[in-house]
C-alpha cells in the first residue's frame, strides 16, 4: 500500500461492511449502549492492526528522518501526514475503547450524543496529520486552508485550527525554525531568516572582513595591473568578486568585479588576440582605456565593461540592523564597507551568519 492510500485509510471512518482489521469491531446491534456512543468493543484483529501501525510509525519516522536529511527528492508534505495519521489513529482508537469501557460514567453519557458517533478514530488521524505537518513545516493558515480543501467540510475546522496553532507553538518551543530553516543552517548555506536579530548594537566595522584594517585584502587597482597580476590574483584567491580602488596608496572605491566576469574577459581577450601576454596592461576605467598606446609595447586590454561602477556601499559605522534589511529585502551576496569614500572590509552573508551565531540569538 503506498503512502497516499495509506493516508485515505486512516482519515476514512469505518462503515459495518469493512472487513480490513483496522475497522474491526464487534458490533451488535442489538447493544442500547452501542446505538448510543455509535462505537464498539474492538474486535480479535484490532490489536494486530494497531501492532502494525506502530511498526509502520517507527519506520515511517526513521526513513523520513534519513531521506530529508539526504538530497533526494522524496517529500516532506505526505510522510508527515502519514507519521501524524498513524498516531492520531492510534490514540482515536485508544480514546474510543476508554470511552466504550467507561460507557456508563456519567461524563461519557453527558458528552456523547445518540445522533453520532461519539469518537471517530479518522478525525483523530485528521488532527494529528495536520499537528505533525504543520510542526514539522510551521505553516498555520495555509495548512488549515489545504486541510480543509482536502476533507471538503467546515465541521473540523476548529479541532484543524487548534492542532496546528499548538503544533507551531511546540515547535517553536523546541527549535527556532522549520525543517527547512535547519536543513539550510546544518548545511551552511548563507541564509538569513526573517526572524534572524542581534542582541547588540553591532556596526558595519565590527564584522566586516578583514576586521584589522592592516589586514591584506584582495583589491583590483584601476591602473597598473598586467595580465600576470590579475591570472596570480584570480589563482591565490577563492572570493567571489574583487573591488577596484583607485591606487594601493590611495585606496577610493571605484567599482567591483566579479570572479567569473574577469575570468572570462581574460580568456575571451586571449582567444581574440593571440598577442596578448603576461606583461599586457589591464584597464578598468575609461580614462585609462582613451590614453594613446604605444604600439611598441604590449597590446593593452580595456575590462571597463565588467566593472559595477555603482555597488552597494555601507559606511564603517552603518548599523548592522541595516546591513541585515540590505541582505534580506536587496537579495544581495556583498556589501562594500567604505570611511569617507576609501576601501575598509567587505561584508558577506556568511560573514553575518557567522557572527550571528557568535555573539547573538537566531530566532
Amino acid at each position: 500500500m503506498d503512502t497516499s492510500a495509506l493516508i485515505k485509510l486512516l482519515v476514512s471512518p469505518c462503515s459495518p461492511v469493512d472487513d480490513m482489521s483496522i475497522c474491526d469491531y464487534r458490533i451488535n446491534l442489538s447493544d442500547p449502549m452501542g446505538n448510543v456512543l455509535g462505537s464498539y468493543p474492538s474486535g480479535p484483529t484490532m490489536s494486530t492492526a494497531m501492532i502494525l501501525l506502530l511498526t509502520g510509525l517507527f519506520l515511517k519516522l526513521v526513513l523520513t528522518i534519513f531521506t530529508i536529511g539526504i538530497k533526494v527528492p522524496t517529500g516532506l508534505f505526505i510522510p508527515s501526514l502519514a507519521i501524524g495519521a498513524i498516531m492520531g489513529r492510534m490514540l482515536g482508537v485508544a480514546i474510543e475503547q476508554i470511552v466504550v469501557i467507561n460507557a456508563s460514567h456519567p461524563f461519557v453519557a453527558k458528552m456523547c450524543k445518540s445522533s453520532q458517533p461519539c469518537i471517530s478514530p479518522g478525525l483523530y488521524a485528521m488532527v494529528g496529520a495536520a499537528a505533525t505537518l504543520g510542526g514539522v513545516s510551521r505553516m498555520t493558515i495555509s495548512l488549515v486552508v489545504m486541510m480543509l480543501e482536502l476533507t471538503g467540510g467546515l465541521n473540523y475546522i476548529i479541532p484543524l485550527m487548534v492542532a496546528t496553532m499548538i503544533s507551531k507553538w511546540t515547535g517553536d518551543r523546541l527549535t527556532k525554525g522549520s525543517i527547512y530553516e535547519e536543513q539550510i543552517r546544518l548545511n551552511g548555506y548563507p541564509y538569513l531568516g526573517e526572524h534572524d536579530e542581534l542582541e547588540h548594537m553591532w556596526i558595519a566595522a565590527d564584522v566586516m572582513q578583514p576586521s584589522d584594517p592592516d589586514s591584506p585584502l584582495f583589491v583590483i587597482t584601476q591602473d597598473g595591473m598586467t595580465v600576470l597580476d590579475l591570472e596570480t590574483l584570480l589563482n591565490t584567491s577563492d572570493v567571489k568578486g574583487f573591488p577596484v580602488v583607485v591606487s594601493q596608496q590611495s585606496p577610493y572605491l571605484v567599482g567591483w568585479v566579479t570572479r567569473r566576469d574577469l575570468r572570462w574577459a581574460l580568456d575571451h581577450e586571449r582567444h581574440l588576440d593571440a598577442t596578448i601576454n603576461d606583461d599586457s596592461p589591464v584597464y578598468f576605467t575609461n580614462y585609462s582605456c582613451d590614453i594613446q598606446v604605444d604600439e611598441a609595447g604590449p597590446v593593452p586590454l580595456c575590462f571597463r565593461n565588467v566593472v559595477d561602477l555603482s555597488p552597494t556601499t555601507v559606511t564603517d559605522q552603518t548599523p548592522m540592523e541595516t546591513v541585515l534589511d540590505f541582505f534580506r529585502k536587496l537579495g544581495l551576496r556583498q556589501i562594500v564597507v567604505t570611511h569617507n569614500g576609501c576601501l575598509l572590509g567587505i561584508l558577506t552573508k556568511k560573514d553575518v551568519l557567522r557572527h550571528l551565531l557568535r555573539h547573538s540569538r537566531i530566532r
